[in-house]
């Protein structure tokens, strides 16, 4: 059986689980919880990081980035990062700009300081910090939205890695009532698409102890 090691309000996991959904692989997800640094964990994973994919043959596969490339490669039936270079590489780069710059700016900055340091006791959320990841959200909102207005899915005409990066880090901030979707219909309406899809439903029916989702978290119609 396919394991994918996790933590429910990790973006980073979330963006595998989606992968892995939408190619129709079935997995089993085991929460890890990395601050233990379970020794058994460290075999798989010396990074101490979620997620890591152990596939049916005993492959270790660590860091979400060469997960979704490994499973792209591997079952190639449905790609998720485009067909010519081109393509690839506007769905490499809007990857990477939620997945290093919207993680620095936005999710580190509410998520990190609302759900990480609370699950691994390692202090207060810092109000410095959460006051600049709401006016950074609401700038990246804004530019998710020219996206969505000029483009059938953010990176092209087809759903990809991009699409899924980019709700991945979206839905953990959602979850805690941190998006102001008002700031952006055309963001919105998009989300709205992703939410709706078979993939995202076990997203959706996620919860965590000590965190309460709004009402329109689990909400097709928000």
């Amino acid at each position: 059986m396919r394991f994918l090691y996790h933590l429910p309000l990790s973006p980073y996991c979330r963006k595998v689980r989606l992968v892995l959904a939408e190619k129709r692989l079935p997995f089993e997800l085991k929460v890890e919880r990395v601050w233990e640094r379970r020794a058994e964990y460290l075999e798989l994973n010396p990074a101490a990081a979620v997620p890591t994919l152990v596939e049916d043959n005993g492959l270790a596969i660590p860091d979400s980035g060469v997960i979704c490339e490994y499973l792209d490669e591997a079952y190639p039936d449905s790609t998720l990062i485009g067909t010519t270079l081109g393509e690839r590489v506007e769905v490499r780069r809007v990857v990477a700009w939620f997945d290093d710059k919207f993680d620095r700016e936005v999710t580190r900055k509410l998520n990190g300081e609302k759900y990480f340091k609370r699950i691994s006791q390692i202090g207060h959320p810092d109000a410095a910090a959460l006051r600049a990841g709401y006016a950074n959200l609401r700038e990246h909102l804004q530019y998710l939205g020219w996206l969505a207005e000029t483009r059938k899915w953010l990176a092209g005409s087809t759903l990809s890695l991009a699409d899924l990066t980019a709700a991945a880090h979206l839905s953990v901030l959602d979850y805690q009532g941190d998006v102001d979707w008002s700031a952006s219909p055309a963001a919105r309406d998009w989300y709205a698409r992703i939410k709706s899809r078979p993939s995202f439903r076990p997203l959706l029916s996620d919860r965590v102890a000590g965190f309460t989702p709004p009402e329109h978290y689990a909400d097709l119609d928000f």
